[in-house]
C-alpha cells in the first residue's frame, strides 16, 4: 500500500462554449505540484441521474490485477477473468463489498455486482504482491486521470460535486464546482 498523500490542488480549466456543455479538464496535483496519474475523479452533476447496467472487468495478467484502479458506477457487474496459467484467489474485506473467489482459472461464471459506493481494496491470497482497487461511484460521470494527472469532461452549467481518490487515500476528496455557460478558468484547492 502506498503512503497516504493528500491531494493538494485540483485545477478546473474551462473553455468558452457556444453549446450547452462546458468542456472541463480536471488537473490533480500532489502537495509538491506534481501530477497525480491513475486517480479516480467523479462528478455528481445536479439533475443527471442514471443507473448502470454496464459490465466491467478486473482481470489478472502476469500475476497482477489489470487495471490497478477500476472505476465503476453503482450497480455495475464486474467479472474477474484470470488470464494467467496459475490459479488466483481474489478477495476483498472492504465494507462496500466482501469478495472471496477461491482458487480458480478462467472466468468465474457469475460477475459480482457492486451495489454500494466507496472503495474496495482487492488482493490475492496466493500472490501477496497483487493488489488493486475498485472505486464505485453514484454517478455516470467519472474518469481516471492520465499520465499528466488530467481527466476531461463535458458538463452542463450549474453546481456540481467533484470527488477525487487515489490509492493510499483514506477517503475521497470533495469539492464543489460552479460552472456558468460563459466559460473562464477556475482553480479549486483540495486538502
Amino acid at each position: 500500500m502506498t503512503p497516504l498523500r493528500p491531494l493538494a490542488v485540483l485545477t478546473i480549466a474551462l473553455s468558452p462554449v457556444a453549446a450547452l456543455a462546458v468542456p472541463v479538464t480536471v488537473q490533480l496535483n500532489d502537495a509538491g505540484g506534481r501530477p497525480l496519474p491513475g486517480a479516480a475523479v467523479a462528478i455528481e452533476v445536479k439533475g443527471r441521474t442514471g443507473k448502470a447496467t454496464a459490465k466491467a472487468e478486473m482481470g489478472q495478467r502476469d500475476r497482477q490485477f489489470t487495471p490497478q484502479l477500476l472505476i465503476v458506477q453503482t450497480g455495475t457487474a464486474v467479472s474477474f477473468p484470470n488470464f494467467d496459467t496459475v490459479r488466483h484467489h481474489v478477495y476483498s474485506i472492504s465494507p462496500i463489498k466482501v469478495i472471496d473467489i477461491k482458487l480458480y482459472t478462467g472466468t468465474p461464471t457469475e460477475p459480482i455486482v457492486f451495489d454500494k459506493p466507496g472503495v474496495a481494496a482487492l488482493g490475492c491470497n496466493i500472490h501477496d504482491r497483487m493488489s488493486a482497487h475498485i472505486v464505485v461511484v453514484d454517478t455516470p460521470t467519472f474518469a481516471r486521470t492520465d499520465d499528466k494527472g488530467q481527466a476531461t469532461f463535458d458538463l452542463p452549467a450549474g453546481e456540481h460535486a467533484v470527488k477525487a481518490w487515489r490509492p493510499g487515500q483514506k477517503s475521497a476528496t470533495l469539492q464543489t464546482l460552479k460552472l456558468d455557460a460563459a466559460g473562464g478558468t477556475s482553480v479549486l484547492t483540495l486538502e
